[in-house]
């Protein structure tokens, strides 16, 4: 592999620059190419696990971004309607001594700045805006990227990491379709200092109720309170992230406590995303071609793993191309058969959660009495799974 011949990434999100970097640590050169003009990442808080962060260390990054994380010392979960405390599960010093890494909750503009500020340092990275990838062919034992403002970039393999309407995706495989979950998301970030009392401790905080539910978590170094509220909806449309009108999504949180609503009253802006839930892709991978994250595996965020996952997939299919660089295939075929399980294996965990955070009496009577009964350390430690991962022999 050669400057000349780079590992071709399509897309400069999360999974996209933590592939470069990765790649970059091992000595191996990479071409990001990224559709958008400007490098910018949508959308309000993201939730990253041990594992994510004990990655992002790996790839020199957790440094840039630990002076804007919030460090939540627990997660509590309330009933809805009432707002009772149904159980608290440790995180802080607890899930750190467990997992060897701290558990960590950051806005998604501040975790992309701290990748595009570390891959921007890395002389192996090329960043190219501007340049959406439209298709691509094999030629010369590599491939050739085309891009939509005519160029044509020569590489030894191509990676998707283009997000969950990926482009890779679609041309890999034109008749797969993304299901809608019957679900959107919609996020907000409030001041810390304008938040009721009740909501300003340095904590995870998940409301529950038949019709959805509710999550809210220190940001930006604990000056902000990211928020999402999860709701049963019918199909809202094409739309990705655009502005939801704030006294509607209000009026739609009657099974809600009063002091939870008033608290998200006092977020103005608020945009709204679609949740996707299909069936897991047949494979990931064609020829010198392969998908990484939502590309690869989108995943419902009720277990707040979607960003983990393509870390995770970068750190992996780095030390792939590692070890086989001078037989790509090798490497995206042990790449996928190593990540493919765990993949799946997250997708149906996070749907089983969602249908758990939203279950109706009297079954969701007998989900309260659990979460009051057991301790939170015995529930956590039903995740260890997740957030016990490293980086998996190949």
């Amino acid at each position: 592999m050669s400057g000349d011949r780079p590992i071709l990434i399509a897309g400069a999100g999360i999974g996209g620059l933590s592939l470069a970097i990765a790649l970059a640590r091992q000595g191996l050169p990479s071409r990001v190419l990224e559709r958008r003009g400007e490098l910018a990442e949508a959308g309000a808080g993201i939730q990253l696990g041990p594992n994510a962060v004990s990655a992002l260390s790996r790839l020199g990054v957790a440094d840039r971004l630990k002076p804007s994380i919030g460090a939540p010392d627990c997660l509590r979960v309330h009933d809805g309607r009432s707002g009772q405390c149904l159980a608290e599960l440790p995180l802080g010093d607890w899930i750190a001594k467990r997992h060897q890494a701290p558990y960590w909750v950051a806005h998604r503009a501040d975790l992309h700045a701290a990748l595009l500020e570390t891959a921007s340092a890395l002389p192996q990275i090329e960043l190219v805006t501007a340049s959406e990838v439209t298709s691509f062919t094999p030629a010369d034992g590599g491939v050739v990227a085309a891009t939509a403002d005519g160029g044509r970039h020569h590489g030894v393999l191509l990676v998707g990491a283009d997000g969950i309407w990926s482009r890779i995706r679609k041309e890999l495989w034109p008749d797969f379709s993304l299901t809608y979950s019957g679900k959107t998301a919609s996020r907000a970030v409030v001041s810390r200092a304008d938040a009721p009392a009740a909501f300003r401790d340095m904590a995870t905080g998940v409301w529950l109720s038949p019709v959805g539910h509710v999550v809210h978590y220190p940001v930006r170094g604990g000056q902000e309170i990211a928020l999402v509220v999860i709701l049963k909806e019918e199909w809202p449309g094409e739309g990705w992230g655009l502005p939801v009108d704030r006294d509607r999504l209000i009026g739609r949180l009657g099974a809600f406590s009063d002091r939870l609503t008033a608290f998200l009253s006092s977020a103005r802006e608020w945009r709204r995303w679609p949740l996707y839930d299909p069936e897991p892709l047949p494979r990931w991978s064609k020829g010198r071609v392969t998908l990484l994250g939502d590309a690869a595996h989108p995943v419902l965020p009720f277990l707040a793993q979607g960003g983990a996952l393509a870390i995770e997939d970068a750190e992996t299919l780095a030390a792939a191309i590692r070890m086989w660089p001078s037989q790509p295939a090798m490497a995206i075929d042990a790449y996928e058969r190593t990540r493919r399980p765990r993949a799946i294996r997250m997708q149906a965990a996070s749907r089983r959660n969602g249908v758990i955070y939203h279950l109706s009496n009297p079954a969701s009577l007998a989900r309260d009495l659990t979460l009051r009964a057991v301790p939170g350390q015995r529930l956590m430690a039903l995740y260890d799974w997740v957030y016990g991962w490293r980086p998996e022999t190949l």
